[in-house]
């Protein structure tokens, strides 16, 4: 259609955007039911997720709003700065970078860290239009926008298919549905009022996950503070309608590697639950140890990545099957990154590269059906699979560059590189816990971003302030680079021009 006449779709969505009206014909949806994979029993309607398949008109003038409204909310401040999710220049890492910055930051002055993590059960929902329409319109959202929002959501009908589904149409009255490209930026722009800022401590949220992380001279003060807060959380969320799925909560106990004092088992009780500090969290695809130590988040990698070669290769028996440049591309594009996810935010250590080696050579060898006893310097240069070392090196030094560049004002790691740090804008976030460092004694001071590390290693960077050191060498590009890629600079942001 937009080959026949280009403007055909321009103008029939022009005036949907100018009165602020999406057609009932755009309501309509078929919901597919998907049961989610791991449960033990299938006998709740819980085990079940439901995708929503929306017309692809609907679907063009939703993409198209997203981006308006995605300006308008930042521009307006309807964002915490510590959510992450959904929004350009946000992902995972920068919720998991900011986390693990935090925390090291809390251990320097020796204190005892604690981390909550939370679940929003059915986020999508709960999302009711009447409270998001009334949100908007107490921020001053244009009134177009508003009224499209609350058009969209109202009125709504869904067919579910499943086998033996009756195929009848019923109507929806609240919730986003889940498949249309504006319902994650919505369901931020509602639950936004959930998150505080903490002293000594941090909230994050990505999406629907949220984590609390507090900081005290002992763990059961930590135990305390988590328990309060849980309780403001929870009565925030009772105001607009959303719960906290208290049964996938998880507690955590963070411990230096120098730690020599018994491991707490202090537990928490929430709304009768009782929990015990886990020895493994899986926050957001990163698994993390009370030490924050790379090993078993790598270990995880490796076994998935190692699931899905076995699958894959026998797409490719030896001699025949996939041709060679088909399996480099497999091997590149969904091996590699399934197994160093993660290596932009954690380094492996030299135990966990020995394994990541040892599969990584089965897999260079793969493409060309070279023989197990090929040497390694042959298998990286034959089938163009650099080897995994210089890719994780790779990633992470992409890693840093990304968070140099993202603007601090809407990334919390970008928000918590170092004050001296040159970027577009000076901004840094208010509830960083930078300042408790500050007139420590040699042993517990974080070293200065711009220093490298000795070696041995008596003092390391901080998470955010390491990544910033490898960014080193571009530091005089950096100033001057135009950060369009992400979003524009807020109004009367001073940016660095070269002098001729």
């Amino acid at each position: 259609m937009n080959l026949i006449n280009p403007s055909i779709i321009l103008k029939l969505l022009s005036p949907l955007v100018t009165f602020g009206y999406h057609p009932p014909s755009q309501k309509n949806a078929k919901g597919v039911v998907l049961d989610k994979p791991g449960k033990a029993s299938y006998d709740s309607p819980a085990s079940f997720r439901i995708i929503v398949l929306l017309k692809t008109i609907s679907k063009i003038l939703e993409r198209v709003m997203t981006v308006r409204l995605s300006a308008i909310a930042k521009s307006k401040g309807l964002l915490h700065p510590n959510q992450c999710g959904s929004l350009p220049g946000l992902s995972s890492s920068d919720a998991c970078l900011a986390l693990t910055h935090e925390i090291k930051t809390l251990q320097r002055p020796r204190l005892e860290v604690s981390t909550l993590f939370l679940d929003i059960k059915a986020g999508f929902d709960n999302v009711n239009a009447s409270t998001l329409r009334a949100r908007l319109l107490a921020s001053r959202v244009p009134s177009y926008m508003v009224d499209w929002v609350a058009s969209f959501l109202s009125e709504r009908t869904c067919t579910l298919l499943f086998q033996g589904s009756p195929n009848l149409s019923s109507p929806v009255s609240v919730g986003t549905p889940q498949g249309s490209p504006i319902s994650p930026l919505l369901f931020l722009l509602y639950v936004a009022p959930l998150h505080m800022s903490i002293p000594k401590g941090l909230m994050v949220s990505y999406v629907d996950d949220f984590s609390i992380t507090v900081a005290s001279p002992f763990y059961r003060g930590n135990i305390r503070r988590l328990q309060n807060l849980f309780t403001t959380i929870s009565a925030r969320g009772r105001d607009i309608g959303v719960s906290f799925s208290v049964p996938k909560t998880e507690l955590i106990h963070w411990r230096t590697p120098s730690q020599r004092t018994p491991r707490s088992t202090a537990p928490i009780v929430l709304e009768g639950h009782l929990f015990h500090p886990s020895e493994v969290v899986r926050w957001l695809g990163y698994w993390f140890t009370p030490a924050l130590s790379p090993t078993h988040h790598f270990r995880h990698r490796l076994s998935l990545a190692q699931a899905v070669f076995s699958f894959v290769k026998r797409l490719s028996s030896p001699g025949a099957g996939v041709r060679s440049f088909l399996c480099h591309r497999i091997a590149t594009g969904l091996r590699c990154p399934i197994l160093t996810y993660g290596a932009d935010l954690l380094t492996p250590t030299y135990t966990a590269l020995r394994g990541m080696n040892s599969f990584w050579h089965r897999v260079q060898g793969w493409p060309t059906n070279n023989i197990f006893s090929t040497p390694t310097s042959i298998l990286a240069r034959e089938p163009c699979l650099p080897p995994i070392v210089s890719y994780c090196r790779y990633r992470r030094r992409l890693g840093a560059l990304r968070v140099a560049c993202a603007p601090p004002y809407s990334n919390p790691a970008a928000a918590r590189l170092p004050p001296s740090f040159p970027s577009l804008s000076s901004f840094r976030a208010q509830d960083s816990s930078r300042h408790l460092t500050k007139g420590l004694s040699s042993v517990y001071l974080p070293l200065d971003w711009r220093t490298l590390v000795p070696s041995p290693p008596l003092r390391k960077h901080l998470p955010v302030d390491a990544l910033a050191h490898i960014t080193i060498p571009l530091q005089e590009g950096l100033t001057r680079l135009p950060l369009v890629l992400h979003t524009l600079p807020l109004p009367g942001t001073k940016i660095p021009r070269q002098t001729s």
